[in-house]
């Protein structure tokens, strides 16, 4: 057996419903090699300087001192075994399973989804359409990585990233077929309609399972890491909670992906018992209302608004006045591609800027522009 059939042997025992690596479809041509178009998918992904960034966004808390709290590069790594060990149960193509998950969250803003909301009141503002995370992970793999040149990554790795989001849960997942146009065309309309996301479904079981594998990943955690920080106990959960899923984050994993397996196999949908699923919809419910909402202070939230909406409007009047000393000069336009800074309006380019810093780089620069401000007036 060569080199090339050893790296497609697993195509064998894949399921019927699973997406073959003969399946993959790609929006730009593709120069082969022995690697298979899902595999190769993964080291695209996590070669990109956007996967580099994970290590130090927030998932759900920021402002903490704790380093055992989640960052969103343990949840991605959590969201990949999770999904592949779901996949591997029911014959599926862990490959594309891997490369989706990995790649789920490259869009995500520093601050996470305080920080997400905020990128989007400003981008509607400035004419830009909604920001959704998912959505601006596409963004980054089509046209901002590799120098704004971008990713020449499967369609259907693409799809489950766009479609991933765990937010809106269900309880059964049936893919849907799409065509390359009909992707496009779903991304384009996510900038101006905000509840076209909100109906994306996957085109592969594989995407379906990144999809559930997302919620199953943070909602014990999110518990954990609560915990930790003092702001619940674990008896504070509702008896029912966790009666059917569990009182610890193992406890809660185990349960869902046993529950996710046994009422898959051999299906071609993805599909949680209704009692589970119950159990699911008032655990996302408790810990929205004590998690969630509570994760930051109100005087932390003005913070960040003032700082991105002041972050904004520096990086804004650089671009406009050439101010060459600049970091969105210097640090990344002048590593862009000349079709990147032509194509693209300079608030879109400040919001992909913004939209990628880490949580301590988008602190330091907001500093550095305040210290700025204070020596200006001292003089």
């Amino acid at each position: 057996m060569n080199l090339e059939d050893n790296m497609k042997i697993h195509n064998k025992y894949l399921s019927k419903f699973a997406c073959q690596d003969s399946d993959a479809i790609y929006l730009k041509n593709v120069e082969n090699d022995f690697r298979t178009p899902f595999f190769r998918d993964i080291d695209r992904v996590i070669y990109t300087l956007a996967f580099t960034r994970y290590s130090d966004k927030t998932q759900v808390f920021s402002f903490k001192e704790n380093d055992h709290l989640t960052k969103r590069m343990m949840h991605v790594l959590y969201v990949s075994k999770i999904a592949r060990t779901i996949g591997r149960a029911l014959s599926l193509n862990e490959d594309l399973i891997e490369a989706a998950s990995l790649g789920h969250d490259l869009g995500h803003t520093p601050f996470g989804h305080v920080g997400e909301a905020i990128l989007n009141e400003i981008s509607l503002k400035n004419n830009e359409g909604y920001f959704n995370h998912n959505i601006h992970s596409i963004r980054l793999l089509l046209y901002i990585e590799n120098h704004g040149k971008g990713k020449n990554i499967t369609l259907q790795t693409l799809d489950a990233i766009m479609c991933h989001n765990g937010e809106f849960a269900q309880s059964n997942y049936v893919p849907k077929k799409k065509s390359k146009e009909d992707f496009i065309n779903d991304y384009i309309s996510s900038y101006k309609n905000k509840d076209t996301i909100k109906k994306f479904i996957p085109m592969t079981l594989e995407g379906c399972v990144v999809r559930i594998s997302d919620l199953i990943a943070y909602l014990g955690r999110d518990i954990e890491d609560a915990i930790r920080l003092n702001m619940i106990k674990i008896d504070d959960v509702p008896e029912n909670i966790c009666k059917h899923l569990g009182r610890n984050n193992k406890e809660i994993v185990n349960t869902l992906i046993m529950d996710v397996i046994n009422n898959s196999m051999g299906k071609n949908y993805i599909k949680i018992s209704p009692q589970i699923f119950k159990a699911i919809v008032e655990l996302k419910k408790y810990n929205y209302e004590n998690i969630y909402y509570k994760a930051y202070t109100d005087a932390e939230r003005e913070k960040l608004k003032l700082m991105l909406n002041t972050l904004f409007t520096k990086y804004l009047d650089d671009l406009n006045k050439n101010n060459v000393k600049s970091n969105i000069i210097k640090s990344y336009l002048n590593n862009m591609s000349e079709e990147y800074k032509n194509e693209n309006s300079k608030e879109r380019i400040v919001i992909d800027y913004i939209a990628g810093m880490t949580d301590d780089y988008c602190l330091n620069e907001y500093n550095k522009y305040l210290k700025s401000i204070h020596n200006k007036k001292e003089v």
